[in-house]
């Protein structure tokens, strides 16, 4: 682990590439600072993928909402019209027919605010991307 001395953020990898700044807020305080019309959505969607990913660790990363746990797993980021739900390329082409009424980017999809959000599926991609998706293993963990 090492610490920047500028900003005090931690990374995994000795000078880790990053611009100093201030820390990015908590998942709770991102949901909070959004549009009020948007909270309830934002909570569900992050109560949501936490209780299939209980041991991912949750932070923020690029300005989203994410979950880790050895790598990305999952992120979501508000928008005009739409949250984004980032999976990333192989999940998303998993899922594809699952969401063909949805607008899909490279490795991303929009659910928008105006249609009911599917909990249920962005459940099982959080999960699938989770069971999918090698973790790194600690130094220490190697050696044993």
């Amino acid at each position: 682990m090492w610490t920047c001395e500028t900003c005090g953020r931690s990374f995994q990898k000795t000078n880790q590439s990053h611009s100093c700044g201030k820390p990015e807020p908590s998942i709770e305080a991102y949901i909070a600072a959004q549009p009020e019309e948007i909270r309830g959505l934002l909570s569900t969607m992050h109560q949501t993928i936490s209780a299939v990913l209980p041991d991912a660790e949750q932070r923020m990363s690029w300005g989203m909402p994410t979950y880790w746990k050895g790598s990305n797993l999952v992120h979501f980021a508000a928008h005009a019209n739409h949250v984004g739900l980032h999976i990333g390329s192989d999940v998303l082409a998993r899922f594809q027919d699952r969401l063909r009424s949805f607008k899909t980017s490279k490795g991303a999809v929009q659910f928008p605010y105006n249609k009911p959000i599917p909990f249920d599926l962005i459940a099982e991609i959080a999960r699938w991307s989770y069971e999918q998706r090698p973790v790194e293993l600690s130094s220490a963990d190697r050696r044993n």
